[in-house]
């Protein structure tokens, strides 16, 4: 993969983080959707292990 790919990922990476931590702070965070969040963000994480 190029390194505009990995670029990419990163940046969807630090996007999920940032929702995931935007979740958690509300008053009644949606724990189905922090689980989702976190599962799509470790499969990032995965992917980026694989090509780096």
């Amino acid at each position: 993969m190029t390194d505009s790919h990995s670029a990419t990922l990163m940046a969807k990476h630090a996007r999920l983080d940032a929702q995931i931590a935007n979740e958690s702070r509300r008053a009644a965070p949606d724990a189905a959707q922090v689980s989702t969040l976190k599962k799509q963000k470790l499969r990032i994480k995965e992917t980026l292990a694989r090509l780096l």
